[in-house]
């Protein structure tokens, strides 16, 4: 019996920012994508982007791209503070949509977005990337060995020698900040090992050129379990996060990005320490394979845009907490 092959799903990028060179690489190595189109603000910079790209059409508005009916799915590297309107306005075209972190700059418009993806019968997914590497679905099988677990603590920093001015992340109009660039893979990943919210949380910051340069959380959680994360733009690299129980440890030193595509690795330390890898493994490209199955099958997958409108929650109020000095009950 001749087995049906579904036709690759069909998708366009809006705005030429670093990130997007990484997906288009993304999609034309999946199994079941196509890059056709990419769409800038002016038809010179989609030309020149398309060509060294070899994507087939070029659109000098993001307008154009989306009322184009043969494009089925979109991603959106566009600052955060430009996420839920193009987000909404891709969903009200039918587009299903891939929508760089943080989701949005507060949890009221990731609310919205979600809202409107459900009723336009879209995808809404969050471009976390971590979450879809065969290593962090082993994780997740490890976590049963640690016993009942405790404690999550998370980091991811990098050293701005100088502070990037022109960066989105320096500039608060477009949502930028450490929190939402860096704290939100660690919020993430606090959520996905506890599987629930915070009952409470606590934060402090210091800011520079107007956004949080350095972030530092504290969450409660049911069930005596309680996590903590730093991130910032003033401190040495650290991906790393460990999850603790009350018969062991996982620690990943790597989670946010895996040093190398051909092995990722982490350990479990308890009675006996042992060390986990898993073979070659484009996260990206896992990503762009998992949302495109989706748009195939025609059955949307509420959990990823749920976690991701869960994160924005709780950095909504890991934000609230820092601004008033005060614990913020969720």
């Amino acid at each position: 019996m001749k087995t049906e092959t579904k036709p690759p799903v069909r998708w366009g990028i809006l705005s030429t920012a670093n990130i997007a060179k990484k997906i288009a690489r993304a999609i034309n190595l999946s199994s079941n994508a196509e890059l056709i189109a990419i769409a800038s603000r002016t038809e010179e910079r989609a030309i020149s982007w398309a060509k060294n790209h070899n994507v087939p059409i070029a659109y000098g508005s993001y307008h154009e791209l989306l009322s184009d009916d043969t494009i089925d799915a979109v991603y959106i590297p566009l600052p955060p503070s430009m996420h839920a309107e193009w987000t909404i306005r891709a969903a009200e075209h039918g587009k299903h949509i891939l929508c760089e972190k943080p989701l949005s700059t507060n949890s009221e418009e990731a609310t919205n977005m979600a809202e409107t993806c459900r009723k336009n019968s879209v995808q809404l997914m969050d471009g976390v990337m971590w979450v879809h590497h065969d290593r962090t679905e082993l994780m997740k099988e490890k976590l049963d060995s640690l016993g009942e677990l405790r404690r999550v603590t998370a980091a991811f920093t990098f050293n701005w020698q100088t502070i990037q001015i022109n960066n989105i992340r320096a500039k608060p109009e477009l949502g930028g900040g450490c929190l939402g660039d860096l704290g939100y893979y660690c919020v993430r990943a606090i959520l996905w090992a506890f599987e629930a919210l915070p009952t409470q949380v606590y934060a402090t910051a210091r800011y520079k050129v107007g956004v949080d340069y350095n972030f530092s959380g504290l969450l409660w959680f049911e069930g005596e379990r309680i996590a903590t994360f730093d991130c910032g733009f003033d401190t040495g690299l650290r991906r790393w996060f460990e999850v603790a129980g009350t018969q062991g440890s996982l620690v990943c030193d790597d989670f946010t990005i895996p040093n190398s595509e051909e092995t990722a690795r982490f350990w479990i330390h308890g009675e006996n320490n042992d060390k986990y890898e898993t073979d070659f493994c484009n996260q990206e490209v896992k990503m762009i394979e998992r949302f495109s199955s989706i748009v195939q099958s025609k059955r949307l997958e509420p959990v990823w845009t749920n976690a991701a409108v869960d994160t924005m929650r709780v950095c909504d109020a890991l934000r609230a907490s820092e601004q008033c000095g005060e614990i913020v009950v969720l």
